[in-house]
């Protein structure tokens, strides 16, 4: 199972910045998205399971895969949004999750993909907007493999949990706040 980009002209963009409940929080609120789907990609090991990926043994990173519509929502847009809600000048780490999985990475499913993520990234880097080197990965889209199903939509499903609470409500207030406009009418 992955996100499928359909015959309507949705793409894929597959994007890794820490834990994935908190992306998948967020991207789940953004017009245009159509789906959201938690999982594992960039590592070596095949069908690799959460406790897998959490020893860093399997070399793969918590991403989340979305399917978009980008007559709705430009990739680039996506971009901005996926900075916006982590650190990409923290190499292997976001907050107290720390390791190989949590890195900052973007996935390019397209050399369009992969030439819209480059320039910003070089904006970034000429105007220092973070204030430090941004330390994310630009790779091509392997393998995704969609994560259990406890992890997908945990935010909307455990809202109260002490995680959820200190770490994933702040990335989507900070959302909300900033790209009010681009938040999907509930």
């Amino acid at each position: 199972m992955s996100t499928d980009a359909n015959s309507a002209g949705h793409e894929l963009a597959t994007l890794g910045g820490g834990c994935f409940w908190c992306l998948e929080a967020v991207f789940d609120e953004l017009t245009g998205v159509e789906s959201v789907v938690s999982g594992y990609t960039g590592g070596r090991t095949a069908n690799p399971d959460y406790n897998q990926v959490c020893s860093g043994d399997s070399g793969h990173a918590e991403v989340v895969q979305l399917c978009f519509d980008p007559a709705r929502i430009t990739y680039r847009e996506i971009l901005e949004v996926f900075f916006a809600i982590h650190d990409p000048t923290t190499l292997n780490c976001q907050g107290n999750d720390v390791g190989t999985q949590y890195r900052s990475a973007i996935y390019f499913h397209s050399p369009q993909q992969q030439a819209e993520a480059a320039a910003l990234l070089d904006e970034f880097a000429a105007a220092n907007t973070f204030g430090a080197p941004v330390v994310t990965t630009l790779t091509p889209a392997g393998r995704f493999y969609p994560a259990e199903d406890y992890h997908q939509k945990y935010f909307r499903n455990n809202a109260r949990q002490p995680y959820c609470q200190f770490v994933v409500a702040p990335k989507l207030v900070k959302f909300r706040q900033l790209f009010a406009a681009k938040r999907k009418v509930k």
